[in-house]
């Protein structure tokens, strides 16, 4: 899927041939922000009218705009493959959530398909992110 990035928000880019236009939406908010044009480089103008309109409408209602990631999420592995990492990171002398942000850091910094500056990954951050795991 193609996107685009705007003010730390993802946006879908999709085509539909029936009514012969661009169109998207918010990636990763719970709020339905939705945008649409006739060329790329409106539908780009378009969202980022659209991410600026939803903040602005949650900031008039009193609302706190939905973050597109809060830094923790829930994992669910194979049971043994939770017990081999404890292992490790128990071994390491680390937490089990310091091993898994390195093994995210690691894959993503290995991972030649991300373009990392399209998502604001810097290094720096990536070192000063919390991943909680329960």
């Amino acid at each position: 899927m193609k996107t685009m990035n705007y003010k730390g928000y993802l946006g879908s880019v999709e085509f539909s041939l029936e009514d012969n236009c661009l169109f998207g939406r918010l990636l990763h908010v719970n709020d339905l922000v939705n945008y649409e044009a006739d060329s790329p480089v409106l539908l780009k103008k378009a969202f980022k009218e659209a991410v600026d309109d939803y903040l602005a409408t949650c900031k008039q209602l009193g609302k706190e705009p939905d973050k597109p990631f809060k830094g923790s999420f829930n994992v669910r592995v194979p049971p043994e493959l939770h017990r081999a990492s404890v292992m490790v990171a128990t071994q390491e002398e680390i937490s089990l959530n310091e091993f898994v942000t390195r093994a995210l850091r690691e894959k993503i910094e290995e991972d030649d398909e991300i373009d990392h500056h399209k998502f604001h990954v810097r290094k720096k951050n990536l070192n000063r992110s919390k991943t909680h795991v329960y």
